[in-house]
């Protein structure tokens, strides 16, 4: 059990070290001429120093078919709550952690 213990808190911290293993930027609306791209930022760091929000801009550039975008706008948009489950399971009721990951969206149109 201490040993299960002590494995959940190992992987919490590496999930939280990489990015509270979260999904990268991705695109959520899209049509023709732009669309949303979202991605997860930590409340510590904030959404412009988010090392996803590189990915988030490579996305709206590749939709674009590399030409230049504007963006529309851009705000904290609805976060999401998980829960983290310990390797290999676990026997205790209740035992998952839920993690809630703050989300930046930006709205964008092609050039």
């Amino acid at each position: 059990m201490m040993v299960k213990s002590r494995l959940h808190i190992v992987v919490t911290a590496a999930c939280l070290a990489v990015g509270g293993c979260a999904d990268g930027a991705k695109i959520v609306q899209q049509h023709d001429s732009g669309g949303v791209v979202v991605y997860p930022f930590k409340e510590g760091q904030g959404p412009m120093l988010s090392s996803f929000r590189k990915d988030a801009l490579d996305i709206m550039k590749e939709k674009c078919g590399g030409r230049s975008y504007g963006i529309v706008r851009e705000g904290e948009t609805k976060s999401r709550t998980r829960a983290l489950t310990p390797l290999g399971g676990s026997d205790v009721e209740g035992a998952n952690e839920l993690i809630e990951e703050r989300r930046w969206g930006i709205q964008f149109e092609c050039k």
